[in-house]
C-alpha cells in the first residue's frame, strides 16, 4: 500500500503568534482519496495520540483519533473526531491552508462550528471573535472572508456535503491502520532476515 507521509500542522493567530501545533499528522495519499474529495483537491490527514503543543508551551496528547480535511481556497477546515458516541465534526473558521514542504499552516479566526454525532449543530466562540477582531485589528477584507467562510461552512454542514461523511472518515482511518500494520510487519520481517543471515553486509557504509 502507498505510504502515508507525516506532516506538522501549525495554527496561528492574526498577529502571527502560534496558537496550536499538531506534531504528527499522516497525509492520505491522493491516489486513495474518494472522488468527492479528490475533485476538490482536499488535503486529508490522520492523527492518533499525537502530541499537541499550545501557545504557552503546554503539551498534551490527543485522546481520540481524528481525520482533518483542508480545502484549498476555503476559509475553514474540518476535523472529524472519532469518539465512542460517533463522529463529531469540529470545524474551524480559518484562512486557507498554506503548504510548505511537510508543514501545513493557517490562521485561526476564532469561530467554530460543531456537528454532534446526533446531528445537532452549534456555532461557538462568537464572543471571542468579536474580542479578537478589535484586539488584532481584523481588516474589513478579513471580516468579509470570515463571514463568507462561515456561511459556506454552515451550508456544507447542514446538507452533509463532503467531507461530512462518517463512512469515509472511518474508511480513511482504517486505511491508515492497515498501512501502519503493514509497515510494522515489513520492519519485523527485515529484522528477522538480518538476524538469520549473519553474513549479510547490506547495512555496511560505503
Amino acid at each position: 500500500m502507498e505510504a502515508f507521509t507525516s506532516y506538522i500542522i501549525k495554527s496561528f493567530k492574526h498577529d502571527g503568534h502560534l496558537h496550536r501545533m499538531w506534531l504528527e499528522n499522516w497525509r492520505v495519499p491522493d491516489r486513495l482519496l474518494d472522488a468527492s474529495h479528490a475533485e476538490q483537491a482536499m488535503l486529508v490527514f490522520i492523527n492518533s495520540q499525537t502530541k499537541i503543543v499550545e501557545a504557552d508551551g503546554k503539551e498534551w496528547v490527543s485522546r481520540v483519533p481524528g481525520v482533518s480535511f483542508f480545502i484549498p481556497g476555503e476559509w475553514f477546515n474540518i476535523v472529524a473526531l472519532m469518539e465512542e458516541q460517533g463522529v463529531r465534526y469540529y470545524c474551524n473558521i480559518a484562512s486557507p491552508p498554506y503548504v510548505n514542504g511537510r508543514v501545513i499552516t493557517y490562521i485561526d479566526y476564532d469561530l467554530d462550528v460543531i456537528r454532534m454525532p446526533a446531528g445537532d449543530i452549534h456555532v461557538v466562540d462568537q464572543e471571542e471573535y468579536e474580542r479578537h477582531k478589535l484586539l488584532y485589528h481584523y481588516s474589513e477584507v478579513v471580516h468579509v472572508k470570515v463571514k463568507q467562510g462561515l456561511s459556506k461552512l454552515l451550508q456544507r454542514v447542514r446538507e452533509g456535503k463532503p467531507p461530512l461523511q462518517d463512512d469515509l472518515v472511518k474508511h480513511y482511518y482504517q486505511l491508515w491502520l492497515d498501512s501502519s500494520v503493514q509497515t510494522e510487519g515489513s520492519d519485523e520481517t527485515l529484522s528477522c532476515k538480518k538476524a538469520q543471515d549473519p553474513d549479510d553486509n547490506s547495512s555496511d557504509g560505503a
